[in-house]
């Protein structure tokens, strides 16, 4: 990306040196903020086609479409009459204002009731949310809507080049269609390339403000650097297809009474926000408990789209990914039914921006102080965007770029990666949606150097329903709660003395061990331990993260693998026994499953071994590695006491286990003791 590409700060000055403006006071931000106007261009869809076709919609035909690009957008031209206005403040691209862009051609959709022309529609802001689009047909009648805008200014301020934008069902379409809960869900994701409107022969100029990067030293504040913490401030999940064969997915589901068990996929929309504190702490979530940082001086966090060459703190395009997981809790247990792969972020809206210091939003590159920024389900389920959670060293947040699914060959240049509309999706068996009990749904951020890892993640309680001919629908429960749903599980500060929840941190990673010891009754305990590995990897890696090392292929960075841990112990003393033995990894394939066995005091459940693994990877199949959490049961006679668990590292080093406090069956009591009424014998 040169400096005609990069997204930048817009100024608002005309004919006067281009001079960073920053508003301390409302007042100033009123003043700074100035209309232009965009014409031209187009607009590009990517349809979920899956998801249409269970609403009973199809794409029919298409008049003056281009050809599908790189990421998969199909470019509808825009005429060039009348056009679209918008506000830009001291800090960014604000709102829409007026006016409208018509398409020069577009899409007729096919409903089981008859068609819908969006050929020659036009967009045009919505009165009272300046920040929505409507798509309005030729007739005037509004059957979708954009919103969750991902824009940049471009090319020296003479493109708005907004990179994503969900399109969703306007509630009269879904009225129209006989399922009204589907109304705003989101069908497509958009980008669209506008051509900004001269003023005076000028365009918006354009100012990189100087970012804070994390460990710069804070002026006049002894031993205080600049700290990195994002925040996950909202999200909401969406159902996005189903299908009753990965090996033919245009086979559809029949839902929870029918006779396949189908696999369904969810994505959510996720909104974070970087840390206010500026010298005092103060709240960056509202209301939530962990929604204060204890990092007083917030750094700017990079935020470069993959291969887009080296940039600093870093020297590399690095990033922030996002991942998501579905957990269900029964009878007091917990499983982790879902998980996704790992989506790559690639530009920053910076909303909401504080003024400094730092980039103060002043680049979508870059997230300033307090600036928010919001990933659509589309883009959220965008094949350009997702790859497999083993490409990255999850605790420093170094993504191997050579040799991963978008860059096989390792020549430093971004190819296809090959994904379909299951791949790296987060997939869950229709029987699982319908079991019962109570689902939780957990999205979060990987941010390199971020301080807390628990407070870039969020969850909440979310449910299943599907009615009719479905499609499956996904409500979005509160309340939500930063940090992973073990901890809603089990409580860390929990006073139950047969339930625990402590963490392993190490410069390797975080890893949580939660226990819930049961009385089934007659002198019989269950133990359910889950352990959730957060970020933990003993990773092997080839080459620098440094891409000014790239000229030498051997030091072009890859991850040859990220495993986490192959072995859970629980002791056993002596004359305890242990029976009835599980293990939980959310999937229905038993193949996989660790296997239990008693030995030298203790129960061990460990990984299946690989037969034939990779060079220079561990011997072992299904590691419970980073985001992911298995389940491990038991039952024994023995009531809970003090005990250290212990997890095996996959990859050899030191030390080769770690262990945690936990709980576990005590020792029995001798029977001797109380003999003699605990008389203590005379000398």
């Amino acid at each position: 990306m040169n400096n005609r590409t990069r997204a930048c700060l817009l100024v608002l000055a005309l004919g006067a040196p281009a001079i960073p403006v920053v508003a301390s006071t409302a007042t100033q931000q009123v003043a700074a903020m100035q209309t232009w106007t965009a014409q031209g261009g187009d607009l590009g869809f990517i349809w979920n086609e899956d998801l249409l076709r269970d609403l009973g919609v199809g794409i029919k035909d298409a008049v003056r479409v281009g050809d599908a690009d790189s990421r998969g957008f199909i470019a509808v031209p825009l005429r060039d009459q009348t056009g679209l206005s918008f506000a830009v403040s001291s800090t960014n691209f604000d709102h829409f204002t007026a006016g409208r862009l018509t398409l020069r051609g577009g899409f007729t959709l096919k409903t089981p009731d008859g068609e819908i022309s969006l050929v020659d529609a036009s967009l045009r802001p919505r009165a009272g949310d300046a920040q929505t689009l409507d798509l309005v047909d030729a007739a005037g009648k509004t059957w979708f809507y954009l919103d969750k805008l991902m824009y940049s200014v471009a090319e020296d301020g003479r493109r708005i080049d907004v990179q994503t934008m969900d399109l969703r069902l306007h509630p009269d379409l879904a009225k129209r269609l006989g399922k009204p809960q589907v109304a705003d869900w989101a069908v497509a994701q958009l980008r669209m390339n506008l051509d900004v409107r001269a003023q005076d022969g000028q365009y918006i100029r354009i100012v990189q403000a100087e970012p804070v990067w994390p460990g710069t030293p804070v002026p006049d504040v002894p031993n205080a650097t600049y700290e990195a913490d994002v925040f996950m401030l909202s999200f909401n999940a969406q159902y996005s297809r189903c299908t009753s064969s990965l090996s033919n997915t245009n086979l559809t589901c029949d839902g929870p009474a029918g006779t396949t068990d189908g696999y369904a996929v969810f994505t959510p929309s996720s909104t974070l926000r970087n840390n206010v504190n500026n010298g005092t702490a103060a709240e960056t979530v509202a209301g939530d408990p962990n929604g204060t940082s204890a990092a007083l001086y917030t750094a700017d966090v990079a935020w470069y789209r993959k291969f887009t060459g080296s940039r600093p703190p870093y020297d590399n395009d690095q990033h922030p990914n996002l991942v998501w997981n579905l957990y269900r809790v029964q009878n007091g247990r917990i499983e982790q039914i879902g998980r996704s792969g790992m989506k790559h972020a690639f530009v920053t809206t910076n909303g909401g921006c504080s003024a400094g210091p730092g980039s103060g939003g002043s680049t979508g590159a870059i997230l300033g102080r307090s600036c928010s920024d919001t990933y659509g389900t589309g883009n959220n389920d965008s094949n350009g965007d997702l790859g497999p959670r083993s490409e990255l060293v999850p605790a420093t947040g170094e993504w191997g770029r050579c040799g991963s699914i978008f860059d096989p060959n390792c020549d430093l240049t971004a190819d296809g990666n090959g994904n379909g509309n299951y791949s790296q999706r987060m997939i869950v068996r229709e029987s699982q949606l319908a079991a019962g009990g109570t689902y939780y749904f957990e999205s979060w951020y990987i941010v390199r150097d971020d301080v807390n890892p628990y407070n870039t993640m969020a969850s909440r309680p979310v449910t299943f329903s599907y009615s009719g001919s479905g499609p499956w629908s996904i409500g979005n429960g509160s309340p939500m709660l930063l940090g992973p749903v073990i901890n809603r599980w089990i409580s860390p500060t929990t006073t139950d003395p047969n339930k625990k929840n402590v963490e392993i941190a190490s410069k390797e990673g975080h890893t949580r061990v939660a226990v819930s010891a049961t009385d089934l009754g007659g002198g019989q305990w269950r133990y359910d331990y889950a352990v959730m590995n957060v970020d933990f990897a003993r990773a092997a890696t080839q080459g620098t993260g440094k891409y000014s090392d790239d000229t030498d292929p051997t030091q072009r960075f890859r991850v040859i693998h990220n495993m986490g841990y192959d072995r859970f112990s629980v002791p056993l003393p002596v004359g305890v026994s242990a029976a009835s033995f599980e293990f939980n990894d959310g999937d229905l394939d038993t193949a996989n499953n660790w296997t239990a066995a008693v030995a030298d005091g203790s129960l061990t459940w460990t990984a299946p071994v690989n037969p034939t693994p990779a060079v220079g990877v561990p011997a072992v199949l299904n590691p419970l590695s980073w985001g992911t959490l298995y389940r491990f049961s038991f039952v024994s006679s023995q009531s809970p006491g003090a005990a250290e668990v212990a997890l095996h590292v996959a990859q050899s080093g030191s030390p080769d286990a770690y262990t945690a406090s936990s709980l576990a069956p005590a020792a029995p009591v001798s029977e001797e003791i109380f003999a003699d009424d605990f008389q203590l014998a005379t000398p």
